[in-house]
């Protein structure tokens, strides 16, 4: 054993009976392979030519619902303002405002962009995405929203919303992206943020800073999100 290891050492090879070898080899070309990605993540282009918004929102929504057509609205309104708008791709407010979007400006096939995950139970690309991409993990499409996005607006949602929200709000807070508006619409949103501050500022040591939690721009309607944004977009325009 000890004779045919070490002559599998001098030739470079691992017998795949030599367990501990291969999977030291599988860590080993695992974390290399981590590293390419990582690096290639680093790669962002310096400016992009349009001003991008992410909305994030419930799936479950439905057209004719107060929310679905004020995200709608919203995303018309942004559009008409020279935003591409992205969402997750898939039903309810993630296609009012692609819906809106194409509303504002029908005869483009660039503004409205859905990045899809698969999941378990299918969800089709809404009939209002004019661009889609599609991820097999969540990791990778929430590093997809960072790279393209310039804005967030996050309108009421579940758990997958929730997941976006906390995911923005932490690259923001340790300033892994810089300067993105992150635009929380709606009471529940408030009551988060509200938790937050009571209970990660109340701790000793503290468990947030208060900046932490002035990160998110708490509103109450989707007219004010819009004017944040009008804001940014004049501020980004400026600075091309």
């Amino acid at each position: 054993m000890n004779s045919d290891r070490k002559k599998e050492n001098e030739s470079g090879t691992v017998s795949l009976a030599d367990e501990d070898a291969v999977k030291k080899i599988l860590v080993d070309s695992v974390f290399n392979l981590w590293e390419t990605v990582n690096n290639l993540t680093r790669l962002k282009p310096s400016k992009q030519e349009r001003y991008r918004v992410t909305i994030f929102g419930s799936a479950r929504a439905q057209p004719g619902s107060f929310a679905y057509d004020e995200v709608k609205r919203a995303a018309t309104a942004l559009t008409e303002l020279g935003c591409d708008i992205i969402t997750g791709g898939g039903p309810g407010l993630m296609q009012a405002a692609n819906e809106g979007s194409s509303l504002a400006d029908p005869s483009d096939e660039s503004h409205s962009m859905g990045i899809r995950v698969q999941l378990p139970f299918e969800q089709e690309v809404n009939a209002f995405v004019e661009q889609a991409f599609e991820h097999k993990t969540f990791f990778t499409r929430l590093h997809h929203f960072v790279l393209t996005s310039d804005a967030y607006i996050v309108a009421p949602g579940g758990i997958g919303t929730v997941l976006e929200l906390m995911m923005i709000w932490q690259l923001l807070q340790v300033k892994h992206i810089q300067g993105p508006p992150l635009i929380l619409v709606g009471q529940m949103w408030s009551d988060l943020v509200e938790w937050a501050r009571i209970h990660l500022e109340s701790t000793q040591p503290p468990l947030a800073n208060p900046e932490d939690i002035d990160i998110p721009q708490c509103v109450d309607t989707a007219d004010e999100a819009i004017e944040i944004i009008k804001k940014h977009h004049l501020e980004w325009s400026q600075q091309r």
